[in-house]
């Protein structure tokens, strides 16, 4: 498993990750909604934020973003998750912060119950304007 900075070149990579992942960890939006935020994703978000990748020996099979001490983004593509690099990159963030927030859909519950494993903590109960589903503010301190 090799984490590193991005490159220019992979954010179209990234945003296909973020796409395909949105589109199954979130059933229950409306597939054009993500549809409408890939412009966004490869020209705004990604560009603005601290983004890691992750790869195997021949793919980057995952990124992690960072907007200081917030994770604005995970994702691992849907062919590797399961296989660690989630947790990864997850600990590669943990031993440069002293705390971590992020967002997560309420109703996304594999992703729940891997910040929850993960050390984070349900702080409240919010409502994502965009798409008026309940998520939760989650958060992690260093120990």
């Amino acid at each position: 498993m090799n984490i590193r900075t991005v490159k220019n070149t992979e954010v179209n990579k990234l945003v296909e990750i973020w796409y395909e992942g949105s589109l199954i960890a979130h059933d229950f939006i409306d597939k054009n909604y993500w549809k409408s935020q890939q412009t966004e994703m490869a020209e705004k978000y990604i560009p603005m934020s601290e983004t890691y990748v992750v790869s195997n020996e021949k793919d980057v099979v995952g990124f992690v973003s960072m907007m200081d001490h917030y994770l604005a983004a995970l994702f691992i593509d849907v062919k590797h998750q399961g296989g660690g690099y989630g947790k990864g990159l997850l600990d590669f963030i943990k031993r440069q912060r002293e705390n971590i927030q992020l967002k997560v859909y309420k109703r996304n519950k594999k992703a729940v119950d891997f910040y929850l494993k993960n050390g984070f903590v349900i702080k409240e109960e919010t409502l994502d304007e965009q798409t008026s589903e309940k998520e939760f503010l989650m958060e992690w301190e260093k120990g």
